[in-house]
């Protein structure tokens, strides 16, 4: 059995995840309507990934012999102004997913939880990776993102990304 404490805390997370897949979708809607495809396919696979990271932390909890707890998801309520804020807002939703991954990592440390240090070892890495992948894009938005044809030249490397599901055994 886990930790009360940590249950709780993965509980949150998972409502954390599916709340961040329902952001990217919206983001990704906002690019639909402006016909940056490339970007929509972007956050459309974030979505993915997202939804997918809730159910790998639903999987552990009940592996672990312990209940699941739905929370109402909260609707994203970003009124973006321009091409380049959802990614900002992504990249800095990102930083608030990571920080949540680390809060249950450190409460599992004190608690010499090493199972669980075990299993969210994959997510500190894959925070890593999606940190460093929406700052890339930010960065490369603003080389050339102002200019019509550097825009779509970026849409359209983004629109060549495939989503490919989570391998994590717990």
């Amino acid at each position: 059995m886990l930790n009360k404490e940590i249950v709780n805390m993965l509980n949150k997370q998972v409502n954390f995840e599916f709340y961040s897949a329902y952001a990217y979708l919206d983001i990704c809607n906002y690019y639909a309507d402006c016909n940056l495809n490339g970007f929509a396919n972007w956050f459309k696979i974030q979505t993915q990934e997202e939804r997918d990271h809730a159910t790998l932390f639903m999987d552990y909890l009940l592996h672990n012999g312990d209940k699941i707890v739905l929370d109402d998801i909260k609707a994203p309520s970003y009124e973006f102004k321009d091409f380049r804020q959802p990614i900002v807002e992504a990249y800095e939703h990102e930083m608030k997913v990571t920080k949540a991954i680390h809060d249950i990592y450190g409460a599992a440390y004190e608690l010499k939880d090493f199972r669980t240090m075990q299993f969210l070892d994959w997510f500190v890495k894959e925070q890593g990776e999606e940190e460093k992948n929406t700052d890339e894009i930010i960065k490369r938005y603003d080389l050339f993102g102002s200019d019509s044809k550097g825009l779509y030249m970026l849409d359209s490397e983004l629109s060549s990304r495939v989503y490919t599901s989570p391998t994590l055994v717990i």
